[in-house]
């Protein structure tokens, strides 16, 4: 049995309002931002709002992104900071729209 191939599944870390960080994993980033920005996404963006999507890996398999998305929510705040400004220095948006 050859395990399920997924539609690139994403981790991803948004910066939210009161600056918490958060982690999840999705298969349609261009439709699962726009829900988390309007608060219809999960219990904890609607309660802490999603500024803006800052950093993010693509996966093949939704088991490597869920795992990796389980290890990162481990790691102390400051890791996931300096994860994150490796490539993202400036915090800047990356989520550009459904076509992006």
């Amino acid at each position: 049995m050859h395990p399920q191939r997924c539609q690139l599944p994403f981790h991803h870390d948004r910066l939210c309002q009161r600056g918490t960080i958060y982690i999840g994993v999705t298969n349609d980033l261009g439709r699962r931002m726009p829900e988390h920005k309007s608060s219809q996404g999960s219990r904890f963006t609607s309660r802490y709002g999603v500024q803006r999507l800052v950093w993010y890996e693509e996966y093949f398999d939704i088991r490597d992104a869920i795992q990796r998305e389980k290890s990162l929510k481990r790691w102390p705040r400051q890791w996931k900071i300096e994860l994150v400004e490796k490539t993202n220095p400036e915090w800047f948006e990356l989520f550009r729209g459904t076509g992006w």
